[in-house]
Parts: C-alpha cells; structure tokens; sequence
C-alpha cells in the first residue's frame, strides 16, 4: 500500500481500504486490554511476590496512572511527530513494562513495570485519531466508531480472558501470551498503516503549552470530557464493585463465573458504530441524552429482583450491557464533535478528552470500593445512578446551535 505523505492527500483519499480501519480497531482493543489484565488477578499475583495488602492495592492504580501521565505527555506528539513510527514506538514501551512484569521479583519491581505498561498503552489514543485524519468527513462518525468498538470489547473482555487462562495455567502466561501479542501487532503496523506527517508546528514545549489554551478556549471540549467523566466513573464504579456482588454470598459464584458475566457485558460495545453512524447524520444532541439516560437506567434494574435470584443475576448482566452500550454511544458521539474542531490539534483534544473522563472512572473506582464495603451494592448502585444523572443535569443546561 502506498504511503500517504500529507495532510490533504490524507483527508483527500477517498480509499482508504475497510481493512486498515479493521486493523485499528484490533490494534485498539488489544493494547487496552494490557491495562486490565491484572485487575482480576491481584489476589493471585500480590501472594506469589509477597506484596502487602496496601501493595496489591496499587497494581491497577499505577497502570492507570501510567495511562494518565502518557494522555497527557505522549498522545500531543501525534500533532508533531510522524504517527505510524510515533504509535509503534510508544507500543515498545508497553512491551517494556510487560516484560518488566513476568521478570519482577518484587513488589516495587511489579508497579513500576505496571506503570510502564500504561505508559505504552496511550498507543490506542494516537490510533484513534489518526483513523478520524483517514476518514473522510462525511464518514468520521462510522469510522471513529468502528474502531473505538474494538477498544471496548478489548476493555471488555480482558478481565474473563485473564481470569480463565490463569485457571488453566499461570497469570505468568497472560503477560507472555500479550507480549508476544504486541510484537506482532507492532510489526503489522509498521508495514501496513499509512505514513502521516504533521504540518510544521510548535515546538514539544509549545505543543503542551497550547494545551492549557485549548482548555480555556474549547467549550465543546470541556462538556463532551465532563459528559463522559460522570459516564465513566458510573462505568468504572459498575466493574469494580459487581464482581464483589457476585462473589458474595447473595450470588457465591466463582471466578469462572464472574468471567462469564464479564463476557456477555461485552455486547455493548456493539454501540460504537451506531453512534457513529447516528453523530455523522447529525443526531449527537438527542443521543447523547438517550445515552446518559442509559447510564442511569441500568443502575436501576439491579433493583428489581430478590438479590441473589436468577432473575436479579439476569438484569445485572442486562444492565452491564445497557451501561456498557450508554458509556460506549456517549464517547463516541464526543469524540466525533472534538475531531471535527481541526486536524492540526486533533491528538491534543483526544488527550486532553481521554485524561480527563480517565479521570472520573479512577474517582468511580474509588468510591465504589469505598461504598461497598461501608453500604454494599445497594449504596453503591445508588452512587453509580447518580453519576450519569448529574451529567446529564450538566448536559441540560448546554446552549443548542
């Protein structure tokens, strides 16, 4: 295939083949998947290298604080720096930080090799708006949205895949198995994407400054990131805390189990194409309030049925599929408004977007645990209802036009 040298012949290229959008798409939801591979795990990984229980804690949060730091140190760089040599670079580091992991023989060993791997996972926000740079205008929404469906069913499925590979083997052959994973990938990569060189810009230094002004000077920017921050804290909120639902004596399922549960949640990331294709005709307002709604929604059906019945175990698999399908339409429907503000920025907005709804799924995270153990899933629910709810409040007082 052909390099595509610049900007306009880029945005120009009417075929751009189905496949490279597919390609990205997996790229997406393999790289994401290295941040959750550990989440079910810390139990079995925090005993084998005789980490403290305030240790075990961290393994997760250092992987994401590895992702914030990389949104915002890493992922400006795609204004700047070649994109294809700029994605498979930043992979290597995630590569780095998985090899770190099966070689720690410590605790502090393991978190640093974790926050590595978060480092190099920021390679999915340098894809994304690179497939939106391919895309032709007109067909953004279906292109942004094809390939954010791969990320999520990576998110999605990382945790059972985990969990039922180590009940075989070891949680040593996740790492292996995803090391191997992202050579390959790199190597794919490499040869098959296009070439896309930035125009001149600022400086790295200039690159980061601009951000601050991007801030201040993009409402648009700074809705659609609060929007999503109280979708995803209700999404991280949900994840972290329905596995302990489910462990605990109303339910008493198994490992196994709760992976089972955790796969067929994936079903909503079916939803990223459809809003996609719903924000390229114009439709982001009246979808965006039906998504948000979803989040809220799904919160409620956990309530209907006797805790513990097979009923309430089919509507908390139901409402993981309406949440996931909500959490999923609103980050698309942002995403295609953020992308059509300018090339030349495109990598700073996604940035600036991704760090901050990052950010309110770690608040989420944090609160759930806490809300679990103090009020059980009952508070928590309640918790995660009300985090879509008071986006949705905010997303109310936006000016139409």
């Amino acid at each position: 295939m052909s390099d595509i040298a610049s900007p306009s012949e880029a945005v120009s290229a009417p075929d751009t083949p189905a496949w490279v959008t597919l390609l990205m798409a997996a790229a997406c939801g393999m790289i994401a998947a290295n941040l959750y591979y550990a989440q079910p795990l810390i139990g079995l990984i925090s005993a084998d290298l005789g980490m403290s229980p305030a240790a075990a804690g961290l393994i997760v949060t250092m992987t994401q604080i590895g992702y914030g730091t990389g949104l915002l140190f890493l992922v400006p760089l795609g204004d700047l720096i070649e994109n294809r040599k700029l994605i498979v670079s930043v992979l290597s580091i995630a590569v780095l930080g998985l090899a770190g992991v099966l070689m720690a023989r410590s605790d502090v060993q393991f978190l640093i090799a974790a926050l590595f791997i978060g480092i190099g996972s920021v390679a999915i926000q340098i894809i994304v708006p690179f497939a939106a740079f391919l895309a032709q205008p007109e067909q953004r929404g279906r292109v942004v949205g094809n390939v954010m469906s791969g990320l999520m069913i990576g998110i999605m499925l990382a945790r059972p895949v985990s969990s039922l590979i180590t009940d075989f083997t070891s949680w040593h052959v996740v790492f292996m198995l995803s090391i191997a994973m992202m050579v390959m990938l790199g190597l794919v990569l490499l040869r098959a994407l296009p070439r896309r060189q930035p125009p001149p810009g600022p400086s790295y230094g200039g690159l980061l400054a601009s951000m601050a002004m991007l801030v201040r000077t993009t409402p648009i920017l700074r809705r659609r990131a609060l929007y999503q921050a109280g979708m995803f804290s209700a999404f991280s909120l949900f994840w972290t805390t329905s596995p302990l639902w489910l462990a605990s004596p109303a339910f008493g399922m198994s490992q196994s189990g709760i992976a089972l549960v955790a796969l067929a949640g994936a079903a909503g990331a079916v939803a990223a194409p459809i809003a996609g294709r719903i924000a390229d005709r114009g439709w982001s307002r009246p979808a965006s309030a039906v998504a948000m709604s979803l989040g809220a929604v799904a919160f409620l059906l956990t309530h209907i049925a006797e805790p513990g019945s097979t009923l309430s175990l089919a509507l908390l698999i139901a409402a993981a599929i309406v949440l996931d399908f909500g959490v999923t339409s609103n980050l698309v429907l942002g995403q295609r408004l953020i992308y059509a503000l300018g090339d030349e920025y495109r990598s700073r907005l996604n940035g600036l977007y991704m760090a901050t709804f990052f950010c309110g799924g770690a608040i989420g995270s944090a609160l759930g645990g806490w809300a679990f153990v103090h009020g059980g899933w009952t508070m928590a629910s309640w918790i995660g209802f009300c985090l879509p709810v008071l986006a949705l409040l905010f997303f109310a007082t936006e000016k139409r036009g």
